[in-house]
């Protein structure tokens, strides 16, 4: 891991195109901005692990054909 000291607006860059920038410190907290292409997911790290585990269930779950073929049959609602 690389480890690097940072002041309020200073910056590290991640490649060419993603920009962690120092926005202020409070005591224990640190805000941070990120800049990044539209492609790259920013996460915080516990949104990324739920991600992660609900997509690791999904992926383990066995489909119920029966009932998804009864759901696709039934009548729209009538409005």
């Amino acid at each position: 891991m690389l480890v690097l000291s940072r002041k309020k607006n200073e910056s590290i860059m991640i490649g060419d195109h993603i920009e962690i920038k120092v926005i202020s410190v409070e005591g224990e907290t640190v805000r941070i901005g990120i800049s990044a292409p539209r492609e790259v997911d920013v996460h915080r790290k516990e949104v990324y692990s739920a991600i992660q585990e609900e997509n690791r269930l999904a992926s383990q779950s066995k489909l119920d054909w029966a009932h998804i073929r009864r759901f696709m049959q039934q009548e729209p609602p009538k409005s």
